[in-house]
């Protein structure tokens, strides 16, 4: 078997501990080089809540002059408003193995700014 690179790691490790419920469920966030991917599952029933990226057609024109953290607050903010359009207010943060810090923590600070709670 390969050794598992840091990230994995820590994507192994926070799994383990974190699971999304009907009543609280996962807020997933996927970080590539360009783009940033936030998606609200429910773990128990194996079905996606709400999801949103850079890509998504409510933000695809507005994008063209921001920076990726300014991007990722816009999908924060965008997310959060799905949720709570769906009647969910609590979720459990999932960073996916990667530090919360940059472009992660603008997501997960503008989530929270738009009433999310986790």
């Amino acid at each position: 078997m390969a050794k598992l690179s840091p990230k994995q790691r820590r994507k192994y490790r926070i799994r383990n501990s974190v699971e999304g419920t009907s009543q609280r469920p996962r807020l997933s966030v996927f970080r590539s080089a360009k783009h940033i991917y936030a998606q609200v599952i429910n773990d128990v029933d194996q079905r996606t809540i709400a999801a949103a990226s850079t890509l998504s057609p409510d933000l695809k024109g507005t994008l063209e002059n921001d920076n990726k953290t300014a991007a990722a607050k816009k999908v924060g903010a965008l997310i959060a408003k799905m949720c709570i359009e769906k009647q969910v207010q609590k979720v459990v943060f999932d960073r996916n193995g990667n530090l919360y810090h940059g472009r992660i923590k603008a997501l997960a600070e503008a989530a929270r700014e738009a009433g999310l709670q986790f």
